[in-house]
């Protein structure tokens, strides 16, 4: 159920060009964004009970984010990274919710005060609001037809 190393290399290679590119341009994100639209599924380390797992969020400057992983292994080394693993080495509780579904999965939380979403935090951490899940939607449902 994992995505594919060449997608998640992907999203590396994109992370490098938004990092490099000038102020204001904007046009490195928008790749990037679209590769993650790209992905078959999108992971989150599970918070709550097993019948009803919630994504691990964050909190910004702007308000709740939920952070949204390109793979399992990167949701699970986040979880050990940011302590929130079992310390004694049990399995990670994870979730992977197909695309394009995943999108307004994420987008349901807005209604619980989410404001936007993380990638792979800590680790690239490059965020866009719940606002913005729209325009990702139609770049899904564009290149579906």
């Amino acid at each position: 159920m994992d995505n594919t190393p060449e997608m998640v290399a992907e999203i590396d290679r994109l992370d490098e060009a938004v990092r490099a590119a000038p102020a204001g341009d904007t046009t490195a994100q928008i790749a990037l964004w679209q590769q993650v639209t790209r992905l078959e599924h999108w992971f989150f380390i599970a918070r709550g009970s097993a019948e009803q797992p919630r994504p691990y969020s964050v909190a910004s400057a702007q308000g709740p984010m939920i952070c949204l992983y390109s793979s399992a292994a990167r949701a699970t080394d986040a979880a050990r990274a940011l302590g929130v693993a079992d310390p004694d080495g049990a399995p990670v509780p994870l979730f992977g919710v197909p695309m394009p579904a995943a999108i307004d999965y994420v987008a349901s939380y807005g209604q619980a005060g989410v404001v936007g979403v993380t990638l792979d935090h800590p680790r690239i951490g490059h965020y866009i609001p719940l606002a913005n899940l729209g325009v990702l939607k139609g770049w899904v449902e564009g290149s579906a037809q």
